[in-house]
C-alpha cells in the first residue's frame, strides 16, 4: 500500500491561518488526483504551529495507461485517386506519433488507435507539489531574505515522502528531504522520517503531536487530571480558546497559576475576560461550591519539568490586567449607573443619526409599543432601555468593549437597581452570534428587539451596502437575532408595524419612507427564509408559506403554516390536492379582476357544488387543522369541477363568474400557503 508524506515546516504560523490553510492543502491534493485520475483511499492533514502536513494513504503508483482513438480526415481526403495516403493522411499520423501500418479505416473515416502511457505518480507529484504549496491563501503573508515568494511564515525545512523515497522539490532554496524537526526545546531536533507509517511516533518522540485531535485530548485530559489535584475544574465557554490554545502549541502541559483573592471581587464576567479572551486561560472554579476561584490553567508549549518561570510570567501578567480592571471600577463606581446616561449625548452612533442619547430615547419608544404589544408591564422594561447604553462610556468598557451590556448589569445591581433591569440590560444584545442563546427574560427580549430594529432601520437609513464582507454594525446577526428571539420565546409582536414605528421616529431624516420600508421588509424575510432553512426546513415549502402573506405582521402563525404545508405535503393523496390547486392557479393567474360571484349565471350542478361548499368554509374563524381537513373535502369537488365545466366560455359574464368562483376557492387554500411554489 503506496503512502505519500508532504510536512511544510516554518517559523510559528499564525493559529487563524493552521485549519485554513490545512483544509486547502486537502482540497488542492484532491483536485491533483482526481485530475490525473490517481485514486487514493484517504487525506489527511496534521498540524502544529511550525508545521503543515499532508498524509494520502492506498494512492496508486502510477496512471492507468490509456487507449485513444483517433479520429482523422476523411477518406476522400486522406487517400487520393490511386488508393495512397494523402498530405493530409500523412500529417494526421506524423501529428499524432502513428505508424502508417496502424492506420484504419470506419465510416468513411481515417482513424487510429494510440496508447498513452500513464505518468507515475511520484513524476505528477514532483512537479506539481511547489505550486500547491505556494497557492495557499491567508492574510499577512510575508517575504523573507532577498526572496520573491511569500508565505505565511519562512519555510525552513520539508518533508517528501512516497513510501521510502523522497521526492525531490526545492522552494525557497530549501530541498525536499526526509528530514524534519523536533520541538525547539527537544534534545531531538532533527527527526529522521523513513517512512509516512512513522511520522507521528517519531515527531511524538521529538515532543511534537501532529495530529491535531490527538492534541486537544491531550490538553483536555492533562487539564482535567491538573484540577483535580485542587478539587477545582474549568469552563471553556467558547470554543475558539480551545482552538486557539491547540494550534500554537506542539506539546501542550498545564500550568495552573493563580492570583491574588482580592481580586476576585471584580465583576466575575471581567475575570473571565481577561484570563481567557485576552490571555488564552482557562478559569478554574470550585467543584464544591461551583465558584469562580483565583487560579487558572495556562496551556504552556514547554518541555521540561521547572515551570516555574513560566508560573511567574502569566500570574504577573494577569495581575497587571485585574489590577487595571479594579482601578477602572473604582473611578466607575464613584456615581451610579443612571448618572452615565447624560454622557450618552456625546457619543456619535452613527454620522446623521444622532447620539448613542438619541438612539436610547428611540429604543424607549420603541420598547412601550413592544410591551403594549405584549400587554407587559412597562416599568422595568423603560428603566433597561434607559440605561441599556450607559456602560458604553464607563472606563471599564472603554477598555474591556467586549463586555458592554456585562458591565452595564454589575453597575445596575451596585446602584441600587433591580435584578430584572440588571439582567435586560446584559441580555439585551442577546443572541451574541448565530449559536448562542436568545435572552431569557422580557426585558431583555423586548429591549433588545427595539435596539436592533433601530440599529438596521438607520443603516438601511444611511443607504449602506449589505454584502459578504460588509456588513456595517451587525444588521445581519440583528436580524437573526430579532427573528431567533421572537420565535424562540413565542412573542406575538407585528414586526411590519414595529418597522414603520422606527422609520417614522427618523422620518426627519428619510426621503423615502415607503421604499426604505420595502427594502427592510424584504430583507426581513430573505434573513427568515435562510433562518428556516438553516433548521433543516425544506426550502419550497418556506417559499410557499412566507409568499401567502405579510409573514412579519406574525412569524409564529408563519410557523404553524409551516407545519400544516408539510402535513398537507406528506399525505398519500397529495398529487390529487396538488394537482387541483395548481389547475387554479394556471387558469387565473393572468385573471386579476375578482368580483362578487353571482349563483344567477351557474349552469352545471359542479359550479353550484364547489361554490356552497367554498362559501361555508370560515377560514379566519377556524384553526389550520380544521382548514386543511376543509381544504381536503374540495378536492373530489374540484375535480369534478374542471371534468364538465369549461372555464373560459364564450359569454364573457359566465367566464368571469367561473373566474371569481375559483378566485374563491384559491383564497381558502392562500390562507395556509401559495401551493404553485411548492415542487413535487
Amino acid at each position: 500500500m503506496n503512502k505519500y508524506l508532504l510536512e511544510i515546516g516554518t517559523e510559528e504560523l499564525a493559529y487563524k491561518f493552521i485549519p485554513s490553510a490545512s483544509e486547502q492543502l486537502k482540497k488542492e491534493f484532491d483536485n491533483l488526483l482526481k485530475e490525473n485520475k490517481i485514486q487514493y483511499k484517504e487525506l489527511k492533514s496534521y498540524a502544529t504551529p511550525r508545521r503543515l502536513t499532508i498524509l494520502i494513504e492506498d494512492i496508486k503508483d502510477k496512471q492507468e495507461d490509456v487507449i485513444k482513438t483517433l479520429k482523422g480526415p476523411i477518406c476522400s481526403v486522406a487517400y487520393d485517386e490511386n488508393g495512397n495516403l494523402t498530405k493530409a493522411g500523412l500529417g494526421f499520423a506524423q501529428k499524432n506519433g502513428i505508424d502508417i501500418k496502424d492506420l484504419y479505416t470506419e465510416n468513411n473515416y481515417l482513424w487510429a488507435k494510440v496508447e498513452q502511457k500513464g505518468k507515475t505518480t511520484k513524476e505528477i507529484l514532483q512537479s506539481s507539489i511547489p505550486s500547491i504549496i505556494l497557492k495557499l491563501k491567508g492574510t499577512h503573508f510575508m517575504r523573507w531574505a532577498d526572496l520573491d515568494i511569500k508565505f505565511q511564515r519562512p519555510i525552513r525545512w520539508l518533508v517528501s515522502l512516497f513510501n521510502e523515497d523522497i521526492i525531490e522539490f526545492e522552494i525557497a532554496g530549501v530541498k525536499a528531504s526526509n528530514v524534519s524537526r523536533g520541538h525547539r526545546f527537544s534534545k531531538n531536533q532533527e527527526v529522521v522520517i523513513s517512512s509516512p507509517d512513522n511520522y507521528l511516533t517519531e515527531l511524538e518522540k521529538a515532543n511534537v503531536i501532529a495530529d491535531v485531535d490527538k492534541r486537544k485530548e491531550k490538553i483536555l485530559l492533562s487539564s482535567s487530571e491538573k484540577t483535580k489535584e485542587i478539587d477545582a475544574y474549568y469552563k471553556i465557554e467558547d470554543g475558539r480558546l480551545l482552538e486557539e490554545v491547540n494550534y500554537i502549541t506542539e506539546w501542550p502541559v498545564p500550568v495552573i497559576c493563580s492570583f491574588e483573592e482580592k481580586y476576585l471581587e471584580i465583576p466575575e464576567k471581567v475575570i473571565t475576560t481577561v484570563m481567557a479572551v485576552h490571555q488564552r486561560y482557562f478559569p478554574l472554579y470550585d467543584s464544591k461550591t461551583n465558584k469562580l476561584l483565583n487560579k487558572f490553567i495556562t496551556i504552556s508549549n514547554y518541555v521540561g519539568d521547572t515551570f516555574d518561570n513560566i508560573k511567574a510570567g502569566n500570574e504577573r501578567v494577569v495581575r497587571a490586567r485585574l489590577e487595571d480592571a479594579v482601578f477602572f471600577v473604582k473611578e466607575d463606581t464613584q456615581k451610579p449607573l443612571i448618572d452615565y446616561v447624560e454622557e450618552l449625548k456625546g457619543v456619535t452612533f452613527q454620522k446623521g443619526f444622532g447620539s448613542v442619547y438619541d438612539k436610547t430615547q428611540r429604543i424607549i419608544k420603541l420598547s412601550k409599543y413592544i410591551a403594549d404589544s405584549l400587554n407587559v408591564e412597562f416599568e422595568s422594561i423603560e428603566r433597561t432601555a434607559l440605561l441599556c447604553k450607559a456602560d458604553l462610556v464607563t472606563k471599564l468598557v472603554f477598555e474591556f468593549t467586549e463586555l458592554q451590556g456585562f458591565i452595564g448589569a454589575d453597575y445596575a445591581l451596585r446602584s441600587g437597581e433591580s435584578k430584572n433591569v440588571a439582567k435586560g440590560i446584559a441580555q439585551h444584545y442577546f443572541p451574541l452570534n448565530s449559536v448562542s442563546e436568545v435572552s431569557d427574560c422580557i426585558e431583555g427580549q423586548v429591549v433588545g428587539i427595539a435596539d436592533k430594529i433601530d440599529t438596521i432601520v438607520t443603516v438601511f437609513a444611511d443607504k449602506k451596502k449589505i454584502s459578504g464582507s460588509q456588513d456595517p454594525l451587525g444588521v445581519r446577526r440583528a436580524t437573526l437575532g430579532i427573528i431567533k428571539t421572537v420565535l424562540q420565546k413565542d412573542l406575538n409582536i407585528n414586526l411590519s408595524e414595529l418597522i414603520k414605528l422606527s422609520i417614522s421616529l427618523l422620518k426627519d431624516k428619510i426621503d423615502d419612507e415607503e421604499n426604505l420600508f420595502k427594502t427592510i421588509q424584504d430583507f426581513f424575510v430573505q434573513r427568515l427564509i435562510i433562518y428556516m432553512t438553516d433548521n433543516h426546513l425544506r426550502h419550497d415549502i418556506i417559499e410557499a408559506t412566507v409568499s401567502s402573506k405579510d409573514v412579519l405582521a406574525d412569524l409564529n402563525d408563519l410557523v404553524l403554516r409551516n407545519n400544516i404545508t408539510i402535513d398537507i405535503t406528506s399525505k398519500d393523496n397529495y398529487s390529487d390536492f396538488h394537482e387541483a390547486i395548481n389547475r387554479i392557479i394556471r387558469i387565473i393567474k393572468e385573471e386579476k379582476n375578482f368580483t362578487e360571484i353571482n349563483e344567477n349565471l351557474f349552469i352545471f350542478d359542479e359550479e353550484k357544488n364547489l361554490y356552497n361548499a367554498v362559501k361555508n368554509i370560515k377560514e379566519n374563524e377556524i384553526p389550520y387543522e380544521a382548514l386543511e381537513k376543509e381544504l381536503v373535502k374540495l378536492i373530489p369537488l374540484i375535480s369534478s369541477f374542471f371534468d364538465k365545466v369549461l372555464v373560459m366560455d364564450k359569454d364573457e359574464k359566465i367566464k368571469q363568474n367561473r373566474i371569481n368562483l375559483l378566485n374563491l376557492v384559491k383564497s381558502k387554500f392562500d390562507k395556509i400557503a401559495d401551493f404553485s411554489k411548492i415542487v413535487f
